[in-house]
């Protein structure tokens, strides 16, 4: 029997359930709406209930798998070679595909997404109306045109609750209180005076902050596109029931195609090296949101941005589509831009940074990051968990000490808050480091993990930066924004040199396959991490990586030096 190659699974296919309302318009109204809540409750005994059934499953978990822990660490450092019985990558779902279909009229609600808001006690609702214009003479529809309704209850077909939004964010500087946390409810979209209302969708609100409280899983995915390996990452993820996605930038790789959508080079820089913009090809946002709708408009996704969301335009505009396309709570989070925010999910504090906008130390960025690590409050949010787009960290030669300046700038803060785990993409493949800081092993610093392996267009990166012949030069990797900051090591095995002649020691494993993970957080000490190669997805006792991430707070004390106030 021939090997089945990756990109040859069957494709995720949605299931057939009535939320099912895909399409998002070029040039449409997009509307957010936020929930608010409605009645009090007590979690003392859903939070006890919640720890007993987590101590339980990491003791036996524990003591039959024998999975190692950080504390094991740090790891000599593993290479798993790129398989080459498997493709490095695969070509986009075309735009005639069913599943990419526009399935309801104009005025009807399509690209149905959740995300979290700062509080469990309400969450965002997002939708479009309208079909998308292309061409030179595009009128922008009339957002009064069509209203925005949410309709919602804990009962199925019941929906005692009725809110509005416009076509325009909906946002408060502080969330509404009032949804119930960890409650499942039902609801509808749209417009009912046009008889507009989507189809029944469900979701279930995250749990309230606390050190007991903690989401079932957390699935984390980076550099995704819509390829056929993109969707058997989708299918292989909706089989592992996450309660909330991280989306860590490079979403749809619109930017890969003509603005006529003609397909343009498989790689962001080579396309049109004379032209003042790269093109970009808006309908496949909408493709995207579409195949994306059975698991949005159920399950809260919190995006950041990368590279491919910049699309640069006329007049100087960038990430016209992100902007429009997705609600973050960066006001509830006191940011004064939706390019870096942060919110809680139960026990985590999640801090979403943005690499694309100014980082440096006098920057807004830095100082709203100083603030949030300032009032974010162990004891309530035990886990510190931090997300952007391109790593610090990374071996492979594809965006090698790319963003190094970002590093420099910001890690020393980073490390004094004792952040647990750091998420990014950028790199199309996995890899995950022992505890590091300023490139030198120490057990209290984050642990870093890169899942760029989404199943983009780009093809997976194979090539180490240590591979004979493989080490970039400096003229090389040049990022989008930030300056360059390359360095030759100062220190270790490879002092005086800007690469390792080995893989280096704060890399204790990587592989070029693609993939998601998923984070389970077990309690305020434990939380397991889980990588899963698309390869592995009729595979179940098959396992990319695993580890037990455990905080060690007696030792690993904040060394937080005073820092001021943005309001002082």
């Amino acid at each position: 029997m021939a090997k089945r190659r990756d990109g040859d699974f069957p494709p995720f296919i949605p299931p057939a359930y009535s939320s099912m309302i895909p399409a998002n318009p070029s040039g449409g109204n997009i509307r957010h709406a936020l929930l608010p809540n409605h009645s009090p409750m007590a979690t003392g005994l859903i939070g006890f209930i919640v720890l007993v059934v987590f101590y339980t499953y990491y003791s036996d978990a524990a003591g039959k798998s024998k999975i190692p822990t950080t504390l094991d660490g740090p790891f000599a450092p593993v290479t798993r070679r790129f398989d080459p019985s498997l493709r490095r990558g695969s070509d986009d779902v075309p735009m005639d595909d069913p599943r990419l279909a526009k399935k309801v009229h104009s005025n009807f609600p399509e690209q149905i997404a959740l995300a979290a808001s700062f509080s469990p006690a309400s969450i965002w609702v997002s939708w479009v109306t309208g079909d998308a214009q292309i061409g030179k003479n595009v009128r922008p529809l009339d957002p009064s045109s069509v209203g925005s309704e949410v309709w919602y209850g804990e009962e199925s077909g019941k929906y005692p609750f009725k809110e509005k939004g416009t076509a325009v964010v909906y946002s408060q500087l502080y969330p509404f209180e009032g949804l119930k946390p960890g409650t499942k409810y039902y609801y509808k979209c749209g417009d009912s005076s046009l008889k507009a209302m989507s189809e029944e969708h469900k979701f279930q609100t995250l749990q309230s902050p606390g050190p007991d409280n903690f989401p079932r899983k957390i699935a984390v995915i980076g550099d995704l596109g819509l390829t056929s390996n993109s969707t058997t990452t989708i299918g292989h993820l909706a089989k592992n029931d996450p309660s909330l996605i991280l989306m860590v930038g490079d979403l749809s790789y619109a930017n890969q195609y003509l603005t006529t959508g003609g397909k343009g080079a498989p790689c962001y820089s080579c396309a049109f090296p004379d032209a003042p913009i790269r093109e970009t090809y808006q309908p496949r946002w909408d493709a995207w949101g579409r195949f994306m709708e059975p698991l949005t408009s159920m399950i809260p996704m919190m995006v950041i941005e990368g590279n491919h969301e910049i699309e640069p335009q006329v007049g100087g505009m960038t990430f016209r589509s992100y902007l429009s396309r997705f609600i973050v709570p960066w006001k509830e989070s006191l940011s004064n831009s939706s390019f870096y925010y942060s919110f809680n999910a139960g026990g985590v504090h999640f801090i979403m940074l943005g690499a694309y906008v100014d980082y440096n130390q006098t920057s807004a960025q830095y100082a709203w990051l100083k603030e949030d690590l300032l009032n974010f409050d162990r004891d309530i949010t035990p886990w510190l968990v931090a997300a952007w787009h391109p790593p610090w960290y990374n071996s492979y030669s594809s965006h090698y000490q790319e963003f190094e300046c970002m590093r420099q700038e910001i890690e020393e803060l980073l490390y004094q808050y004792r952040v647990d785990i750091v998420f990014s993409g950028h790199v199309h493949a996995y890899e995950r480091m022992n505890r590091v800081y300023k490139y030198s092993l120490d057990e209290c610093a984050p642990v870093y993990i890169t899942v760029g392996d989404g199943g983009n267009i780009e093809q997976i990166d194979i090539d180490h930066a240590d591979d004979p012949g493989k080490c970039p030069s400096k003229n090389e990797n040049i990022p989008e924004f930030g300056g360059v900051c390359h360095i030759n090591f100062s220190s270790g095995p490879a002092k005086g040199k800007f690469c390792w002649e080995q893989q280096p020691e704060w890399s204790a494993f990587r592989e070029s396959s693609f993939g998601h993970g998923i984070l389970e957080v077990i309690n305020s000490t434990y939380a397991l991490w889980t990588w899963h190669r698309n390869q592995d997805t009729y595979k179940a006792s098959s396992l990319g990586d695993q580890i037990y991430v455990v905080r060690q707070p007696e030792l690993c004390l904040p060394h937080v030096k005073k820092v001021s106030s943005q309001n002082e």
